[in-house]
């Protein structure tokens, strides 16, 4: 396999899914074949209505989700899946992104990852008390 440059690495990582609520949305969607209801999917990505209305709509019209509308008593029930074809690129945007992390993790000596994380941890530790 050839290497790839750093540019090909980065312009690999797809930005419908690279934006972190999308990223939140699509990893949830994985959890089900069958779809997720709006208002789990809300919660779950800790989204507003609006907000999330809004990436999914990012995500519909890159063809990587299928929304539904199903009525039902007293409300219509708000349906998510991820298409084939969504499924299909979010796994192309895993390996992408595997890829950039592993190229970023051997840049660094094994006591530099060892001491920042300690750091980053207990930084963040600090900071909740």
């Amino acid at each position: 396999m050839r290497k790839r440059s750093k540019r090909d690495i980065y312009g690999s990582l797809d930005k419908v899914f690279h934006e972190p609520s999308r990223l939140a949305i699509v990893s949830s969607l994985c959890q089900s074949k069958r779809g997720v209801m709006f208002n789990e999917l809300k919660e779950w990505c800790k989204l507003t209505d609006g907000n999330l209305s809004r990436h999914l709509k990012t995500l519909e019209e890159a063809e990587v989700v299928l929304i539904t509308k199903e009525n039902g008593s007293p409300r219509t029930l708000t349906i998510v899946e991820m298409t084939q074809y969504g499924r299909a690129g979010f796994v192309a945007y895993l390996g992408a992104l595997e890829e950039v992390l592993s190229t970023a993790a051997k840049a660094l000596s094994r006591e530099e990852r060892t001491a920042s994380v300690t750091a980053f941890w207990s930084r963040g530790l600090e900071i909740e008390q």
